[in-house]
């Protein structure tokens, strides 16, 4: 199990409720704001990054060293306007269905991950389907052999051309071959860490959506292939490498995050909501570099599985206020880690711990099988949450 404690059924979610009780309406100003100046700056600081030689000439030093700090302010922007993706898929549609819209027009679509290939998040919420073999989003690292967490790593060198082949080959096979596209519906939509889930097959009116969605990653990809040789003479390659490097960025940024987010000890089985905030970590740190790698509330993702629908902005107020009144011995306190990096050397360290064990013939390495192609009776898209709201 994720913890042996005793104490487990002790912990209340509804006195930590009444804590927050009053943090829970999201501000729309907010997210607007916020995301616009993200995406916007860093659309500038992009532009900035590739035409600086034009604006500073000489000497070389301070081109390069203007370049290369505008391309950091490229990555850390861009990253926090991405994974409001987090976001998007937790706010109540039809309050938030024009902030949507925008996202996926200025990030989503640009970047290749529209709001459907997120949406399957959901279900790591899920009390039946968290750390089963029905979340995507989920794989026991720490139950693993050290080595897999190597190769999720090295996913910001390979994902990024997956996607344009997603969308600009795969995606017009769809469109022609039923069977292909439901295929592809289930094993290369979603944004996953396990390579062997199965999406759920979408309803009619989800799956307008998606089409409206792959259709405009897929006019986005063609006219970075058309537009500039035929009207610019010229070949995009500058920016195809410009946009290459980015992408490793962002993502080494997210597989750091994500590897930080939980102990990942589940043993697959089902689990309460306090046995997920156990097996989930908040970085309890005011760290500019925590900050730019945990952006929009992501390092608070203890306090997120409590309770999903604490919108961004106040989950470090809602932290605050449940470390001060919380008794000094709660549970709680148990998910704080200083840092991502004192996380992920912690996993690291269960892994290799386990194995070891495991060698010795004192525990049983998880088998690594595959997907189920038929989900349980809970899959669904709605989240029954301590929070109230799916």
């Amino acid at each position: 199990m994720i913890t042996h404690s005793s104490r487990v059924t002790e912990f209340s979610l509804a006195e930590a409720r009444a804590i927050v009780r009053d943090q829970f309406q999201p501000k729309a100003w907010i997210y607007w704001t916020d995301f616009l100046v993200s995406i916007l700056v860093g659309h500038a600081c992009y532009a900035l990054t590739r035409r600086m030689g034009a604006i500073v000439a000489d000497p070389l030093w301070l081109r390069y060293a203007l370049q290369v700090l505008c391309f950091a302010a490229t990555c850390a922007l861009y990253f926090r306007a991405a994974s409001f993706i987090h976001e998007v898929v937790h706010l109540p549609e039809r309050k938030f269905r024009a902030f949507r819209f925008v996202w996926n027009l200025l990030c989503g679509i640009p970047f290749l991950m529209p709001s459907f290939t997120y949406q399957t998040h959901l279900e790591h919420h899920r009390r039946k389907l968290y750390g089963t073999d029905h979340d995507g989003e989920y794989l026991a690292l720490g139950r693993m052999p050290p080595w897999v967490m190597l190769v999720y790593l090295s996913q910001p060198l390979w994902v990024p051309p997956l996607a344009v082949l997603r969308f600009l080959v795969l995606t017009p096979l769809t469109w022609i071959s039923p069977a292909f596209g439901r295929w592809i519906h289930q094993r290369a939509s979603s944004l996953v860490m396990d390579p062997r889930y199965l999406r759920p097959l979408p309803t009619p009116q989800e799956m307008r959506i998606i089409r409206l969605q792959e259709v405009m990653c897929f006019l986005w990809l063609l006219g970075i292939a058309v537009v500039p040789p035929v009207f610019l003479g010229r070949w995009p390659i500058p920016f195809v490498i410009h946009g290459y490097l980015t992408a490793v960025v962002l993502l080494t940024f997210n597989c750091l995050r994500t590897m930080a987010a939980h102990r990942f000890w589940s043993e697959g089985h089902e689990v309460t909501f306090v046995e997920q905030m156990l097996d989930s970590v908040n970085i309890d740190s005011r760290s500019p570099l925590e900050m730019i790698l945990n952006p929009v509330g992501l390092r608070f993702h203890a306090l997120h599985h409590m309770f999903p629908s604490l919108p961004y902005h106040n989950l470090a107020k809602a932290h605050r206020k449940l470390m001060q009144e919380l008794p000094a011995d709660s549970l709680y306190r148990q998910t704080n880690e200083p840092s991502i990096a004192v996380a992920i050397a912690k996993l690291w360290r269960r892994s290799v711990e386990f194995q070891r064990e495991s060698q010795a013939g004192m525990a049983e390495t998880p088998e690594i099988k595959p997907r189920s192609t038929t989900p349980p009776e809970a899959r669904s898209t709605t989240v029954p949450s301590p929070s109230g709201r799916g």
